[in-house]
């Protein structure tokens, strides 16, 4: 990609909504051979066959639901760590199981990486047709090192058990209920730390990102857009405000 927040979207439509043979086309311009991926039902490491994997994955995403809309709702590049943040809704309906249809929403985090000369690029211009039609041949220079797909509990148990999503929402809110009445009870341990602060030892430094497990880059993006703080790059020991 030349352009990642122009032209994810036509790349993650190609992904999931094309014929097998554009979504396999898809999956080798535009992933590294050693791509990772991460879902709430599958996972791959970095290896040398990690994109095939990938790929089988999401062949088997097709064979479940031939028919996949989805759209892409917000695209957001945080290009000091080169991460990519993709809001999605998609409708989901497996073929084999009667009135099954779910619709979900997620967040999808892709690391990008930048490479001028990419070896192994696929050249087939006949299994690539489509793709120029879309408008995504082209020789771009950032590819997807690692994605990693985000949901909240009760959307990915919509994914098989659409019906008793509503249970989970439930739980949710007395989930809720039940923090708001622990507060209270438990008041006197917030007044107990509040008077030994100064007692308490913090760590001054982020994990690395591999501990992180992405949760830094996530949370922080979170706290940023409450607080205005600005994610500072791996290394600094200091955190700026805008």
């Amino acid at each position: 990609m030349d352009d990642p927040t122009s032209e994810i979207a036509d790349v993650i439509h190609a992904l999931c909504t094309t014929p097998p043979s554009v979504q396999q086309a898809a999956i080798n311009k535009y992933f590294t051979p050693d791509a990772e991926f991460n879902h709430p039902f599958c996972r791959t490491y970095n290896s040398p066959t990690s994109r095939f994997q990938l790929s089988r994955i999401y062949r088997w995403y097709k064979i479940l639901s031939p028919q996949v809309s989805l759209k892409v709702h917000s695209v957001s590049w945080d290009k000091i760590n080169d991460v990519m943040y993709v809001g999605i809704t998609q409708n989901f309906a497996i073929w084999f199981i009667p009135f099954h249809q779910s619709d979900v929403s997620l967040v999808t985090v892709l690391r990008l990486v930048q490479q001028q000369n990419r070896l192994g690029a696929p050249t087939n211009e006949n299994t690539y047709s489509t793709l120029a039609n879309l408008d995504m041949n082209g020789g771009g220079k950032w590819y997807i090192k690692s994605q990693n797909d985000l949901y909240q509990t009760d959307q990915f148990i919509k994914f098989v058990l659409p019906p008793f999503a509503f249970i989970l929402v439930f739980w949710q809110y007395f989930a809720t209920l039940v923090c708001i009445i622990c507060s209270y009870v438990f008041e006197p341990v917030s007044w107990w730390e509040e008077s030994k602060q100064t007692q308490f030892t913090r760590p001054k430094q982020a994990p690395a990102w591999n501990d992180a497990n992405w949760l830094w880059v996530v949370m922080g993006g979170i706290a940023g857009g409450i607080t205005g703080w600005n994610i500072p790059e791996f290394g600094d020991d200091s955190t700026s405000k805008s």
